[in-house]
């Protein structure tokens, strides 16, 4: 496989060869000879450079994996988890080696994370690519990113740890136990596609048994030109699964079938900082806000009156340059957008109170908390127009922000309101996201080099700090993942996949009007996940069928596949049809439908077993299962059924149904969708 990245603006240059798990090469090339490349028969694809971006305690214990789970510690510890990221913090008590013995025999990487910087039993490896950025030369971590989802995923019990009191708890990893190699691809500028495809090529040759990359693109792209499902696909057919965050930017852009696409949702503790005003009234807003009461003794300013060189509307949002700094410094600042609080630190406020439309979005969607670097909360618009009325009616107003606190989230799960969504725009017949998982207000290690409000000017210095995003939720996943592999080493990537979706929390369709293309299967479940009862297996040549169905050429499937393939002739085929955990189907049409799944199940329980069918009932549509009874009379025995699922689309609605296999104990769940093509 031959696979061309280049750059048209710089001379021409060879800047890496890819050569351990699959072949390619990056280089600076003229679009003269991007053109007389492309015709060569052993190119698959060139495509330009592109920047990816990294999609940015209580957890565990929500998901049900306590402190006092039953584990496979002997296998745990053999289990090595390489994340793809920012790098990694070596010195972070989260990735002390104490206790630890010496890596797995089956490690075959390296430490080359630069100068003054060192691996140990529990960090066993690190590498750092800097293709589009020289001046990176270690894989230390000066953003906080990278240490932060590698803490989620296998980072040690830390006890009391907190960021400045905040969510102070034990901080661990869904596998404290396991190893981690960290290779760092990304840095401040964002993630290079050269360097993401070298980290690929380096973990999958250095032995690791599960990559998570909360890295990804604006919009999905097709396999041929998206660099992480070819590093993914390779992982894939050397054994190790991938987990990847859907995103956070609207549409989900991890998109093939072989990567856990993983959504970003609550737990039942929420962060939330109160606003006082001086008639008593007491406002609830989101934000992470260490700093102590501000008091009432702050004066109050509104930003469209401490602006000289703003008009109205921009000073009233607090846009960037438009407070001067000598009206507002020591003051507290009322902006009408969140961002406003940017503007207020620069120019020296004490504190801020905005609104933030963002948040509060419906009960059905979560909104989080993000670290400020100064006393700051966003208050919902209604309690906002409160707060203004009260400012513009008082001669002389007062306002105490209040440090934050934890709150119990009686709602939990829902999923966060900046988790990207399908439908699926490449693949459209396969779900995505996979499943959710925690990805609001997680504490986690942290690089005391990074902002924890990412904000240059905010010099606070931290071990633990408190992120959202599907970045968060990715490594959850990961970790889940891991834990599911220690009670069962020789399980498939897909085996894996398939247990943690169809164990997931069942979550409610009426509650979010694009229910699966926003949570998937549902919640992470980890402890159900090792004894799922049935699993639905997918391997090279289920997805290798699929391409050939959907019309793609021989030649460049052999390529990106690394094996001789030759699609028949006028076959046709959906993506529907692979051994998916779910069912999806893109129809065109607004009316009616009839819509046929097959699938095949692999009993991974008792020997002996039945299980029965039961499906979900609504007006507008009826399942039919055949048969509605599996017999089982030997572990690893497959059986195949049909599914057919008839009914009518209603005001261009998506149609969300469930498929469940039980036998008594076990609860095998597989969410049906079709939706329309105006969806």
């Amino acid at each position: 496989m031959e696979l061309i990245r280049y750059n048209r603006f710089m001379r021409q240059s060879l800047v890496r060869s890819y050569t351990r798990s699959f072949n390619g090469f990056a280089a600076y090339i003229t679009p003269q000879e991007q053109e007389k490349l492309a015709g060569h028969e052993k190119v698959v694809s060139i495509f330009p450079s592109t920047t990816f971006y990294p999609q940015t305690t209580r957890s565990w214990d929500f998901l049900g994996l306590a402190e006092n789970v039953h584990r496979n510690p002997t296998v745990e510890s053999d289990t090595i988890i390489g994340v793809i990221d920012t790098g990694i913090w070596p010195e972070s008590e989260s990735f002390n080696d104490e206790g630890f013995g010496p890596p797995p025999k089956k490690w075959k990487g390296v430490c080359k994370g630069g100068n003054n910087f060192t691996c140990n039993n529990k960090l066993i490896g690190a590498r750092y690519y800097n293709s589009q950025s020289p001046t990176v030369d270690s894989a230390r971590d000066k953003d906080g990113h990278g240490s932060h989802t590698a803490s989620i995923a296998a980072g040690n019990y830390v006890k009391d740890a907190s960021f400045y009191g905040i969510a102070q708890g034990t901080a661990r990893g869904g596998v404290p136990s396991a190893r981690i190699a960290a290779y760092k691809a990304c840095n401040g500028d964002g993630c290079q596609t050269t360097d993401l495809l070298a980290a690929f090529d380096d973990a999958i040759a250095d032995g690791v048994d599960i990559i998570t990359i909360s890295v990804g693109g604006d919009y999905p792209s097709q396999l041929e030109n998206d660099v992480i499902a070819i590093g993914s696909l390779h992982a894939f057919q050397k054994g190790i699964l991938v987990t990847q965050s859907a995103g956070n930017r609207g549409r989900v852009s991890s998109v093939m079938p072989w990567i856990f696409t993983v959504g970003a949702s609550s737990t039942d503790r929420g962060i939330v900082t109160k606003v006082a005003i001086g008639n008593g009234t007491i406002f609830t807003g989101k934000t992470v806000n260490s700093f102590s009461s501000t008091g009432t003794s702050v004066p109050v300013v509104y930003g469209k009156d401490v602006s000289s060189r703003c008009n109205e509307l921009s000073a009233l949002s607090c846009r960037p340059g438009c407070l001067d700094t000598d009206l507002v410094k020591g003051k507290i600042v009322l902006c009408s957008l969140f961002g406003g609080v940017k503007e207020a630190f620069r120019a020296g406020a004490l504190g801020s109170v905005s609104s933030q439309r963002l948040f509060f979005q419906s009960p059905a969607v979560a909104d989080e908390s993000s670290v400020v670097p100064l006393a700051a909360s966003a208050l919902n618009p209604n309690d906002f127009q409160v707060v203004q009325s009260y400012f513009n009616s008082t001669k002389s107003p007062k306002l105490d922000i209040l440090k934050s606190e934890s709150v119990r989230n009686l709602d939990a799960p829902l999923v966060a309101s900046f988790s990207s969504r399908g439908p699926n725009r490449i693949l459209t017949d396969i779900l995505k996201p996979d499943i959710t998982a925690p990805g609001i207000e997680i504490l986690a290690a942290f690089s005391p080099m990074g902002s924890p409000s990412f904000n240059p000017s905010d010099k606070r210095s931290v071990n633990y700090s408190i992120l959202s995003g599907t970045s968060m939720s990715c490594p959850h996943v990961a970790g889940a993942a891991a834990y599911v592999k220690s009670f069962h080493p020789n399980w498939s990537p897909s085996a894996i996949k398939s247990a943690l979706m169809t164990t997931a929390w069942k979550m409610d369709p009426t509650k979010d009007s694009l229910a699966e293309f926003s949570y998937g299967a549902g919640h992470i479940d980890p402890v159900k996940a090792v004894d799922p009862g049935l699993v639905y297996e997918t391997f090279t040549d289920n997805y290798i069928k699929m391409f050939c169905g959907l019309g793609y050429d021989s030649a460049k499937l052999s390529k990106i596949f690394g094996v001789n393939i030759t699609c028949s002739a006028g076959q046709h085929g959906r993506s529907k049809d692979l051994n998916y955990p779910s069912m999806t189907s893109y129809i065109n049409t607004s009316v009616t439908f009839s819509e046929y799944f097959t699938r095949t199940v692999t009993n991974v329980g008792l020997a002996n077993s039945t299980y029965k069918v039961t499906t979900s009932t609504r007006p507008d549509y009826n399942i039919t299962v055949t048969p509605n009874i599996l017999t089982f009379g030997a572990t690893n025995e497959k059986k195949s059924f049909d599914v057919i699922i008839s009914g009518k689309i209603n005001n261009g609605k998506m149609v969300s149904a469930l498929l469940e296999w039980s036998d008594g104990v076990r609860k095998v769940r597989s969410p049906i969708v079709v939706y329309p093509n105006n969806l």
